[in-house]
């Protein structure tokens, strides 16, 4: 059971790490072009969309845990209309954002208000990466139901494949076409249809005879009750990230009334949470796909041991984070940053930082189990209880009346409490649950 938890783990760990270079690169080369504004467009476009895709990041554990459902039933017809269906709902999706792309960015420019001598040049990268929302969704389906048919790795090869792609077409179109902001959108739209196209061919070639064994499967593709629960289940994922995305946006309001210094010192310490998430996330999905498998299968034991193996893995992980970052933490912040001002004021907030493994262990675990058996309503209600710990104790009337400094150390704390009351919640449906059986 390990072994299964590390193969499938391991490549996802892989994946996460590279997925962040995409936007990286871009704000690396727009940082070489020798002027700050496109710099400042790159980093407001690439969080439109980052927002956009996060936003329907159903697509991915919809259909992972449904798929990994199917495939411990040995159902291959239904693995089979699991990718058509999420892949149909991923085109309608990105359809939508594309015809609305002007609506959209007029709101997105209304509610962010950058600098008027950047607005034109984000809209040039903008209307060229919105080309790139049809292959980005249609990823999130392809790795979702890899992810269900217990394959992390063509994800990796995939995410990899991306980076280098980008990498390449965007210092060639901008270093040497001269093509500037309209060579990064480039670049990083062609690397994602790339994605796709490869994603394409992989399912060809190595599930190529799920499709020609089972021809039947066009009779059911419009399945009402089949898309029904379908979308239940992506309703509840989507309300949730809904959650996710206020307590981030939140997080970044609250800590900017602190000014700059404070928003440089937050946007630094979250590089902690980053980093303990890439590698947990890895084996939050390594127990959607093995807790999905054995569920559908109606295999107890082996569920139980799948379960039970991510969760030793996750509790020596945040040892190790924890021991890390109660001993090694000057030398980390002294890696990100050689300022300082930020490297001394950050140590007050230090112990908040090295509680997050702790805090965040049972949320991350339980959400791959919680996809794997597709109970979404109990990942929604952890991070709806989370989300409301988190507001309120940001909003107690007397934490407007303290210094900037004090105010941002309840802001870390509210985060490690919206971690705990995240997990402490799904804990406590898993026993309903397991009281029911």
């Amino acid at each position: 059971m390990n072994r299964q938890i590390l193969r499938l783990a391991v490549p996802s760990i892989i994946s996460n790490i590279t997925v962040p270079l995409l936007g990286f690169v871009d704000v690396t080369i727009t940082g070489h072009m020798g002027d700050a504004r496109y710099m400042a467009a790159i980093a407001v476009g690439a969080m439109l969309f980052n927002i956009m895709y996060w936003m329907f990041s159903f697509l991915r554990f919809g259909t992972g845990g449904l798929t990994a459902q199917a495939f411990g039933q040995k159902n291959d017809e239904e693995c089979v209309l699991l990718l058509l269906r999420s892949q149909m709902t991923s085109f309608a999706v990105a359809l939508v954002l594309f015809v609305l792309q002007m609506p959209l960015f007029t709101l997105a420019m209304w509610l962010i208000a950058p600098a008027a001598n950047i607005v034109g040049i984000i809209r040039n990268y903008y209307e060229i990466c919105i080309l790139g929302t049809f292959p980005s969704l249609a990823l999130y389906a392809f790795t979702g139901w890899f992810v269900g048919m217990q394959n992390t790795k063509f994800p990796m090869v995939i995410s990899l494949a991306q980076n280098i792609i980008n990498i390449a077409l965007s210092c060639t179109l901008v270093f040497g076409f001269g093509m500037k902001i309209a060579g990064v959108a480039f670049g990083t739209m062609i690397a994602q249809w790339c994605g796709a196209l490869m994603a394409v061919g992989l399912i060809a070639w190595k599930y190529g005879h799920f499709f020609s064994d089972n021809i039947a499967f066009r009779e059911h593709v419009f399945n009402v009750e089949a898309f029904k629960r379908f979308f239940k289940v992506n309703q509840a994922i989507f309300l949730r990230t809904i959650f996710l995305i206020a307590v981030n946006l939140y997080f970044i309001v609250i800590g900017a009334r602190g000014g700059s210094l404070m928003l440089a010192i937050n946007a630094m310490l979250m590089q902690f949470f980053i980093f303990y998430s890439y590698v947990m996330d890895g084996f939050a999905f390594a127990a959607e796909a093995l807790c999905g498998r054995y569920f559908g299968a109606h295999d107890r034991e082996n569920f139980m041991l799948a379960m039970r193996g991510v969760w030793m893995w996750g509790l020596l992980l945040t040892v190790a984070y924890t021991l890390l970052y109660a001993f090694g933490g000057d030398l980390i912040v002294s890696l990100i940053t050689d300022d300082a001002v930020i490297r001394v004021a950050s140590r007050d907030f230090m112990p908040w930082i090295v509680a997050i493994p702790f805090c965040g262990l049972a949320a991350f675990v339980w959400d791959g189990v919680f996809v794997g058996i597709t109970n979404i309503k109990g990942m929604l209600l952890g991070t709806f209880v989370g989300a409301v710990a988190f507001f309120v104790i940001l909003n107690l009337p007397y934490t407007f009346s303290l210094t900037s400094k004090v105010q941002n150390t309840i802001l870390w704390f509210a985060f490690d409490i919206y971690l705990i009351m995240r997990g402490v919640t799904q804990t406590l449906v898993w026993r309903m649950l397991r009281q029911k059986e």
